[in-house]
């Protein structure tokens, strides 16, 4: 679903008012092993741009892939953990990180 993907919405944070414009471009997605993936994809949003592989593991709620991460650490980024849906051409989660900040993220995944 994800591979060749552009996730392109809007996020919150817990600090601000503000919805943020953020867009991850997905190149390949690769399975490591049982419910553990790589996403290789360009990240961007506010002033930040950067392509790094991001292990996710991906759980199903029925029908519905769900990726998860949990106090992932990304190369000089920080840790980060969220809980990201996929249904239906969109997505809709929640994301946090180790340096106190969170929220909400939305948006559809374009092809």
């Amino acid at each position: 679903m994800l591979s060749g993907a552009t996730l392109v919405g809007r996020f919150s944070s817990f600090k601000s008012d503000q919805l943020r414009q953020e867009r991850y471009t997905v190149g390949k997605v690769s399975r490591l092993a049982g419910d553990t993936w790589i996403i290789n994809a360009r990240i961007q949003y506010g002033e930040n741009d950067y392509t790094v592989p991001v292990p996710v593991t991906v759980l199903w709620a029925g029908d519905t892939p769900v990726i998860t991460l949990t106090d992932v650490g990304l190369p000089g980024r920080g840790k980060f953990t969220a809980r990201v849906l996929f249904y239906r051409g969109q997505y809709a989660g929640t994301w946090s990180n180790d340096k106190g900040s969170g929220g909400e993220m939305f948006g559809k995944i374009e092809r």
